[in-house]
């Protein structure tokens, strides 16, 4: 079954929901310090997983929608869980070692991996000049907060640099996956139920290999934490953002989601209290500079 074809350009309603959902993940990263001060980070997101996809079992069964299919999507579906998987164990690793401020920004560099690979295995969705200089302005932002490490810097934050950009290029090898060969071709909650199902036994043996202990404490904030990430984060934002990717062209709405690092930086600071050092406050506004240059369009002629 064929779904309606993606919109080459960003409409208001499309624009209000992003940027509602960069404002959720934004938070998000916070949540993660939160709950690695007592549980495993790659066990946690397995958990994440796991209650996330019950949350989508139910909606599927309430609204009559097939859970599996029986042809090529399942195995695309297995593709897609794989890559997730990955990208998740890469960045709740690496918020062990790194700022949830400093994570956010890498982690979104997933939309240079989007707009260059969409430019050449997506039909409709084609670099401009403004498009292409838009995101290597951003790009060169986050280089500039890769180089501005704060005063408290350890050592080892480099590798949970190094582990959030390389999550970073596994989202946006997902969202290309997911473009090319799932989208318009199957249900929205179909393509979110499959990442999540098919990541649960990847993370889990991740982290039976990586993690001698799951669990160290529980109270209120890591609870709650956990919550958000699974119920709020996990299963409404990315079934809402399945269904952008699936109805907009997947470029631009990912060049947009660079409105997270600003919302990550401030929550980062705010309730983190980690260091803002002028690097990362410049390379914020390159990377806002950015969005709008990858979005703007011109009217058309009267």
């Amino acid at each position: 079954m064929d779904y309606v074809k993606s919109k080459e350009y960003l409409d208001l309603r499309a624009v209000v929901t992003i940027l509602g959902l960069t404002l959720l993940w934004g938070f998000n990263y916070t949540t993660i310090k939160y709950s690695n001060e007592g549980i495993s980070p790659v066990f946690a997101s397995s958990l994440r997983s796991i209650i996330a996809s019950l949350c989508g079992v139910i909606y599927c069964l309430r609204k009559g929608e097939r859970l599996f299919h029986k042809d090529i999507m399942l195995f695309h579906g297995f593709i897609v869980g794989l890559l997730f998987g990955l990208e998740f164990a890469c960045l709740y690793l690496g918020m062990l070692y790194t700022d949830a401020a400093r994570s956010v920004i890498f982690v979104y560099l997933s939309p240079f991996v989007v707009a260059l690979g969409a430019h050449f295995s997506l039909k409709d969705d084609k670099l401009s000049f403004l498009k292409a200089t838009g995101l290597i302005l951003a790009f060169a932002g986050v280089l500039l907060v890769f180089e501005g490490k704060p005063k408290s810097a350890k050592p080892a934050m480099i590798l949970g640099d190094i582990l959030e950009i390389v999550a970073g290029f596994f989202w946006g090898a997902t969202t290309l996956y997911i473009k090319r060969f799932m989208a318009e071709k199957i249900h929205p909650i179909n393509t979110f139920l499959y990442q999540l199902v098919f990541s649960i036994p990847i993370l889990l043996a991740l982290s039976f290999i990586l993690e001698p202990r799951w669990i160290y404490k529980t109270d209120a904030s890591i609870i709650a934490s956990i919550i958000y990430q699974s119920v709020i984060v996990a299963f409404i934002s990315y079934f809402i953002w399945f269904k952008l990717i699936h109805k907009y062209a997947v470029s631009r709405l990912s060049a947009f989601t660079f409105f997270t690092p600003i919302f990550g930086v401030l929550f980062g600071t705010i309730l983190l209290g980690e260091e803002v050092t002028p690097f990362l406050m410049v390379g914020l506004l390159m990377v806002s500079l950015g969005i709008f240059m990858v979005n703007w369009r011109r009217r058309p002629a009267l």
